[in-house]
């Protein structure tokens, strides 16, 4: 039997790949840190080596100088995984026999494709086209569903709620599903019942917290031939789900400003003490190592009017090495696209020159993808639908809380899944 040793300080994410490898019929060994990694590979002698780039208490780059001047395991090829990937990153690596780079969240059809050629191994895989992404807003979990069912994809989600779940401390969130541009027929009944299941499993088993947006008719049927999933709502406009969601009533619901208040607000606030916004959500402590946190290499645009609000998001996250580049408005932001490029957006909704709508319009026509974050200090529900549409996943109501602007940073940049 081949063996693949995994390093990662991540242990939710090293239980998902390594269940994923042991389903394909490899023996998989697991290191929690660079140190353990580094014995296991001169004691156990893998066949393939899967590594992440940022590593505790021994680096990625030690690891690999020790590997090259060890004949036994020097021609061991080398898998690296990392939250952002760069030139020079590469280059770092690439004389110790690294083979390939992948970027988190790891695609993992390209991955397994990869093993699979190291390994000389056949390896099946669920090809169907589909789009999964989940995110957090107050204490609503965001499913979007798109294109198809994926049995993988599903998988994935198990692990992408946990980890969710774990970086905003809220263990039962209610959920809004949402299906587009997908056709759910009687042929997808096994894997609609995986995804409901997991959706259960994973947010504290209440179908009644579960409201789901289609207009897809057999989905109806699936969810009343299923007793285990009685309760679950199907709703076919995006206010009425959330409205529901939220518990407003009928006269509740012309005061957008009841709503806007509800939808946009932050989710309750964890410590930020111990692991409640590390890159590692279970990362195992040592006596003999000084805790600290591992934050990817990012440039984050920060474009708002309110010199307080930039203050606040330099002081916030002065810690993480992240590079910061300040517009007072739209306009600024926009010319300076030319020649910029970033991997995070803050973006206020309401500026002179040009606001936030405006923005997320011009990057929409030219085909900019930046994840964004919005700030708004607009009250009214139509907002939330209306950023939707131009596919933004957060929401932060003004006035600022710090420790929820670090965590949705952290959502966004240091994603495992």
């Amino acid at each position: 039997m081949k063996k693949i040793l995994i390093i990662d300080d991540s242990n939710l994410f090293r239980a998902y790949l390594a269940n994923k490898l042991e389903e394909n019929g490899f023996e998989v060994l697991e290191a929690h840190n660079g140190l353990e990694g580094a014995v296991k590979l001169r004691n156990d002698l893998p066949d393939l080596v899967i590594m992440e780039y940022y590593l505790t208490r021994k680096s990625s780059i030690e690891i690999l100088k020790e590997k090259q001047e060890n004949k036994n395991v020097a021609n061991v090829p080398v898998i690296m995984i990392s939250t952002k990937i760069d030139r020079e990153k590469i280059l770092s690596v690439a004389q110790y026999n690294v083979k390939k780079f992948f970027s988190k969240p790891i695609k993992l059809d390209a991955l397994l494709h990869t093993v699979s050629g190291f390994m000389q191994i056949k390896l099946e895989i669920d090809s169907t086209p589909c789009i999964i992404e989940a995110h957090f807003n107050d204490e609503i979990l965001f499913i979007e569903i798109a294109l198809g069912l994926n049995a993988e994809k599903i998988e994935l989600l198990k692990f992408k709620i946990t980890e969710l779940n774990q970086l905003y401390g809220v263990r039962f969130p209610k959920v809004l599903l949402m299906f587009s541009n997908i056709d759910l027929q009687s042929s997808d009944s096994d894997k609609l019942a995986l995804l409901f299941r997991t959706i259960l499993e994973r947010t504290g088993e209440r179908p009644g917290a579960v409201k789901v947006l289609t207009s897809n008719e057999y989905l109806h049927h699936f969810i009343d031939s299923y007793s285990e999933f009685k309760g679950i709502d199907i709703k076919e406009s995006l206010d009425l789900a959330m409205d529901d969601l939220l518990g407003l009533k009928p006269d509740q619901i012309a005061h957008d400003e009841v709503a806007a208040e509800r939808i946009l607000s932050k989710s309750k606030p964890v410590s930020d003490s111990g692991e409640s916004i590390e890159l590692r959500f279970e990362s195992e402590k040592h006596d003999d190592e000084v805790p600290k946190r591992l934050y990817p290499e990012a440039k984050i645009a920060v474009v708002d009017d309110d010199m307080i609000i930039q203050e606040l998001v330099k002081t916030v996250l002065d810690d993480t090495g992240w590079e910061l580049c300040i517009y007072d408005n739209g306009k600024e932001f926009v010319n300076a696209l030319a020649s910029e490029s970033f991997d995070l957006l803050f973006l206020d909704l309401m500026m002179p020159e040009m606001n936030g709508f405006q923005v997320l319009q011009f990057m929409k026509q030219q085909k900019i993808d930046i994840r964004t974050i919005v700030f708004s200090a607009l009250t009214r529900k139509e907002t939330v639908s209306k950023a939707m549409g131009f596919g933004v996943k957060s929401y932060i109501i003004k006035p600022l809380k710090p420790e929820n602007l670090k965590r949705k940073a952290l959502e966004i940049l240091v994603s495992d899944f």
